[in-house]
């Protein structure tokens, strides 16, 4: 069993109040605050993955006195605002339908089938609120220790489902990764051509972020070998 190691967001009472109103048991931290934490680097951002649906969970944070702003409640999304920083609390999902631009979705019952459907096994992380036991089904703690960045199953059906996957796959590579992984930059040179459906406000946030990262032109230099940069 791997348990989350304590750190400052651990601790916060305002999510202590957010797990016990949601229930221990039918919430999880979820994501980057748990891999950040892994990797013993400052958290940004805490979300968390819930069973009860949107609605159940503002009339819980209501009731609690925790003020929830329907973000993104189409796709089960509704942010807590708690007095240490808002959290995103998203009911679990599993796709409809995709086409590389957005997702259809249905509510889940199932922690797999949620995590299934995410992009990235370091991603797809779960820590119980009270004891911080991680749930890891894709391998996800392995592939963190071995700096390894890996598309969750087959990296071309989750390119196909979001192709902007193929752009973070370069940045979080550029972050987590020490070498690249060879489905994965197969895959985005195969699929490089899907960008061009995209807003040119996501690939340019993506890009950004990308380029903003301590010395990115390794990975510049390998998006162009591969096809993506052009």
């Amino acid at each position: 069993m791997t348990v989350l190691p304590e750190a400052d967001w651990t601790r916060r009472n305002d999510l202590a109040l957010l797990a016990e109103t949601l229930g221990p048991d039918s919430m999880r931290w979820v994501g980057g605050a748990v891999r950040d934490t892994l990797l013993d680097i400052p958290v940004a951002d805490v979300d968390c993955a819930t069973l009860p649906r949107p609605e159940k969970g503002i009339d819980l944070c209501r009731a609690a006195g925790i003020r929830t702003v329907p973000t993104g409640i189409d796709h089960g999304t509704v942010t807590a605002i708690l007095d240490e920083g808002p959290v995103e609390i998203t009911t679990l999902r599993r796709d409809v339908s995709t086409d590389g631009r957005r997702a259809t979705v249905a509510f889940a019952d199932d922690w797999r089938e949620d995590a299934a459907r995410r992009d990235f096994t370091i991603n797809a992380l779960y820590a119980h609120p009270k004891t911080l036991e991680i749930t890891d089904f894709f391998g996800g703690l392995d592939d963190l220790a071995a700096r390894r960045v890996r598309f969750i199953g087959d990296a071309r059906t989750r390119i196909r489902e979001d192709h902007l996957r193929i752009l973070r796959y370069f940045r979080f590579t550029t972050r987590f990764g020490d070498a690249w992984d060879e489905e994965a930059s197969k895959a985005c040179s195969t699929l490089a051509p899907t960008l061009k459906g995209l807003s040119r406000e996501r690939v340019g946030w993506e890009l950004q972020n990308l380029l903003a990262l301590p010395d990115p032109s390794a990975t510049v230099a390998k998006m162009r070998e591969l096809g993506v940069l052009q």
